[in-house]
């Protein structure tokens, strides 16, 4: 079965446990040296934050129709601030569909930040269009960022 047949949803209040579940194995998965099950709690607060500021949370379903990956975007700014795809879901076609959703949502333009240190996240983002326009910094773990940009028309 494919990601898109999977299905992709909007966010239910029910979903938190499992995104911040999956957001701390995938993130233990890329193999940067922080503590992601220690940051629990902030991924949380931060999809709360997120989407009391009118960030959209897309979820994506595996076979089971069980929370696999999800994105978040806000589709006045173009902004995506969370990407995530559970482990098992690497390479399955789901995070490129969770991205085709907030391109659809944000149809203009979408910038996010990556970390320099996640050459797999990194390799996505150039294969779905994004671009390097830029420099930063994680403010939470200090790690250096690549700042991404896709825009509708190149």
């Amino acid at each position: 079965m494919s990601a898109s047949t999977r299905g992709l949803r909007d966010f239910a209040e029910g979903d938190l446990p499992a995104l911040i579940d999956l957001w701390a194995a995938a993130w233990t998965a890329t193999g940067v040296p922080l503590d992601f099950d220690a940051r629990r709690a902030w991924i949380g607060e931060r999809l709360g934050a997120l989407r009391a500021a009118g960030s959209e949370v897309v979820v994506g379903l595996d076979a089971s129709r069980r929370p696999a990956g999800f994105v978040t975007i806000d589709p006045r700014s173009g902004a995506l601030d969370q990407l995530c795809v559970e482990p098992a879901e690497f390479g399955s076609g789901l995070a490129a569909a969770l991205v085709g959703e907030a391109k659809r949502r944000s149809p203009g333009v979408i910038d996010l930040e990556v970390n320099e240190a996640n050459p797999r996240a990194r390799r996505f983002y150039e294969r779905e269009g994004f671009a390097v326009v830029g420099r930063g910094s994680n403010p939470l773990s200090g790690l250096p960022t690549l700042k991404l940009r896709w825009r509708a028309n190149g």
